[in-house]
């Protein structure tokens, strides 16, 4: 049975009350942060919805430059993914996220799907808090709120409950959800500069991000404003601006 307080969260997003779902979610469910992506594209690209707090916000981040996580593993699998204790998952897992999230002070992450059988819309992440355990509690209140969330999102983020409220229509019209366009753009370009699939041109926009410790869409943005440019050299790749035809200016 979900607990009381999650309970009135759910009431609330059917509804489309809770001005700050994330924030709501987290208290309801107890958790360090809580963070709703959404798959968009063909690639399936996590993008943040909402989040609370904004370490959550870095956590998706470091996710999707690096292209490794709980949550990945949650799409790609299609079941749950927890981890409340990264210090005991092997380093070989997450070779490179886990040493980045204990940077950022992540202690423990789980990761929820969203979706109906092969039919997947997106990934609910919860950051564990320091006693790094997930209560059956928790566990039960998690479900039935991505249960919640894959029904209004499958439904165009409208509510099917007969109150008449927007559901979550309004946080579905958030600038955030165009957030990572800057990154579908920059792929296209390096994919018609190297000759290379989109797949392999993402690869190596995040290996440069990676390389380079910055974000992976500050790294998108150069390209895109052609103060980056990738070369068949994977260690050659140059700064700086050059005209369209490949010639630096």
């Amino acid at each position: 049975m979900i607990s009381d307080g999650m309970a009135e969260v759910l009431r609330s997003l059917r509804l489309g009350e809770a001005g700050d779902p994330a924030r709501a979610c987290a208290r309801a469910l107890g958790a360090a942060g809580v963070a709703l992506s959404l798959l968009v594209g063909a690639e399936r690209t996590a993008e943040p919805l909402w989040y609370h707090p904004d370490l959550s916000a870095r956590f998706e981040e470091l996710q999707f430059t690096l292209g490794e996580g709980p949550g990945p593993d949650a799409v790609r699998t299609g079941s749950p993914v927890l981890e409340p204790d990264l210090a005991r998952v092997r380093a070989e897992r997450w070779p490179a996220l886990l040493p980045a999230a204990r940077e950022l002070g992540v202690h423990g992450v789980c990761c929820f799907p969203l979706g109906i059988g092969a039919i997947r819309v997106g990934v609910l992440t919860l950051l564990c808090d320091g006693e790094r355990w997930l209560s059956p509690q928790q566990y039960t209140d998690a479900a039935a709120l991505t249960a919640v969330l894959t029904g209004l999102l499958l439904n165009g983020g409208r509510s099917d409950g007969g109150g008449g409220g927007p559901g979550l229509g309004a946080a579905l019209e958030s600038p955030s959800v165009l957030s990572r366009a800057v990154v579908h753009q920059a792929t296209g370009m390096i994919s018609a500069q190297l000759d290379v699939s989109i797949q392999e041109a993402l690869l190596r926009l995040r290996a440069h991000a990676y390389s380079s410790e910055r974000p992976l869409g500050e790294i998108a943005a150069d390209v895109v404003a052609r103060r980056l440019r990738f070369n068949d050299d994977f260690d050659d790749d140059v700064s700086g601006p050059y005209s369209p035809d490949g010639g630096k200016g």
